[in-house]
């Protein structure tokens, strides 16, 4: 039975005593038998409120322990667990708390008026929960193990997820029991992850990436997952240390992060358990790619997930020999295709849109069905918009978004070719090209690009770095450089924001 409860009440009685989450800044443990404690009290506490199995219940918090109980033991229950992205502008919570119909936010106080101040929009009562994410126990002592629970079957919803809504209003994402399970074991299968393992989790839970990759992977596993508060360039290493970690996940701006600011010679790290570093949400640039693994001597696995399929898609090897750099890998679990515009399956080497089928696609956009129509086939394949190619041995080479994609005097572009050229300088940090509007061409390519820390940079060196290894016709007609990029919470450089930010829209 692959639901939430189910795992949980396994591991809590084959191992009750095995930790499953550690909270390093309170010096919390949570142990799988005091996991399925924590989610039946939270149960308790929910069916006292009134609330029933498929109701939603939101957070607004960082990462913590409590986080974790709240999204464990909310999905546990019965009910729809629905996190509050902490980088969502105001109206864009309002429309979330209203269209969610959450009817409970677990909140901290240092984000108690952010949240005050969204509710002053939305037409319904929402009750408010104030609580210290690092406390030992949120719930009131009478809570308890209910005297029965309400069936929970692979297909009830589990998790609604809003996506970062780059353009237009968020979508709300419903997945399954059963696509938060294969999520999680997709992970499992595509690092061989084992009950010893123990996972550093640098991004935060309200995300889909850290929300399966790190937590179910874990629930599902019946591994040990640590839970730090929030990403730190000068605590990553420690905690690897410390905690005996085997793996971790970040995406590519971290590892950026990692290299240009951290160090590990002569450090005393006992760094000899880590196995593998995971990198998605973007694509990891190669020259980044080397980088990490030359200062480090730590292997990344480059990936690629989507909200709409319970985070995993496509993995690279673990086998170091067998991965290729620039490629999120084969698909790992789910089966993918590339097709045209007519809906044909395209032959390998033809870049087209990235189509994907399996036990992690979504059920549906919630109360959206003409999108959910258009996104998802009668036949279970799921239309991503990321367009790429295959290779002859199954890698999947990412290209672009079909929106994202830039047609200068009618050849297509893609703006990853050109970030790619722009990461090979040694002082760019984070780069993002987009098409502009071009009175000769259609369109123009601009280029956005931030410095590393202590580095500098002029726009004439970016533009012969260009021309040298881009060519006249796809060097960038223009180029800013930022203090900082617009990015979702997983690190993502949202590029379709940058032309309007910079007054080309």
């Amino acid at each position: 039975m692959r639901t939430i409860r189910y795992f949980v009440d396994k591991h809590a009685a084959e191992q009750p005593d095995k930790t499953f989450l550690v909270a390093p800044e309170p010096g919390l443990e949570l142990s799988y038998a005091d996991l399925k404690e924590s989610c039946l009290k939270l149960a308790d506490f929910y069916f006292a409120k009134g609330l029933a199995k498929g109701d939603k219940v939101s957070f607004m918090m960082g990462n913590s322990l409590q986080s974790a109980r709240i999204i464990v033991g909310t999905m546990y229950a019965g009910l729809v667990v629905a996190p509050l992205n902490l980088q969502a502008q105001p109206d864009q919570l309002s429309y979330v708390l209203e269209h969610s119909d959450c009817k409970l936010v677990f909140v901290t106080e240092f984000q108690r008026e952010r949240l005050e101040a969204a509710l002053v929009n939305v037409k319904r009562p929402i009750e408010v929960m104030v609580i210290e994410r690092n406390a030992a126990e949120i719930l009131p002592p009478s809570c308890s193990a209910p005297e029965s629970l309400p069936p929970v079957s692979e297909d009830d919803p589990a998790l609604l997820l809003y996506t970062s809504g780059t353009t237009g209003v968020p979508k709300g994402v419903i997945l399954t029991h059963k696509n938060m399970c294969a999520g999680g074991e997709y992970v499992v299968e595509a690092h061989d992850l084992v009950k010893d393992d123990v996972a550093l989790c640098s991004l935060v839970l309200y995300h889909i990436n850290a929300l399966v990759v790190s937590l179910m992977s874990t629930v599902v596993l019946g591994s040990t997952v640590v839970v730090p508060n929030k990403f730190s360039v000068g605590e990553f290493w420690p905690l690897i240390s410390d905690y005996r970690c085997t793996w971790f996940s970040v995406v590519p701006t971290i590892i950026s992060y990692l290299v240009s600011g951290s160090e590990i010679e002569g450090q005393g790290y006992r760094l000899e358990q880590l196995r593998f570093g995971r990198s998605a949400s973007s694509a990891l640039p190669p020259s980044l790619h080397h980088q990490f693994e030359e200062k480090f001597k730590v292997g990344i696995v480059e990936t690629m997930g989507l909200t709409e399929t319970a985070a995993p898609v496509f993995s690279n090897p673990m086998d170091p020999g067998k991965r290729k750099y620039g490629s999120p890998g084969c698909a790992v679990g789910n089966t993918a295709k590339i097709i045209d515009e007519h809906g044909k399956e395209l032959p390998r080497g033809t870049i087209g849109e990235i189509m994907i089928k399996g036990d992690n696609v979504m059920k549906e956009y919630y109360k959206n069905p003409e999108v959910t129509a258009k996104t998802l086939e009668p036949d279970g394949w799921l239309h991503t918009g990321d367009l790429g190619y295959m290779d002859e041995d199954g890698f999947v080479f990412v290209t672009g978004r079909l929106k994202e994609l830039i047609i200068k005097g009618g050849e297509n572009i893609a703006p990853r070719e050109i970030d790619e050229a722009a990461y090979k300088h040694p002082s760019v940090l984070d780069a993002a090209a987009v098409g502009i509007p071009d009175k000769h061409y259609g369109e123009e390519i601009l280029l956005c690009v931030t410095l590393k820390p202590d580095c500098t940079c002029t726009l004439e060196d970016l533009g012969a770095h260009c021309l040298e290894h881009l060519g006249k016709y796809k060097s960038p007609k223009e180029i800013r450089i930022l203090e900082e990029m617009p990015k979702g919470p997983s690190g993502k450089i949202q590029r379709l924001k940058l032309p309007e930010m910079l007054g080309y829209k």
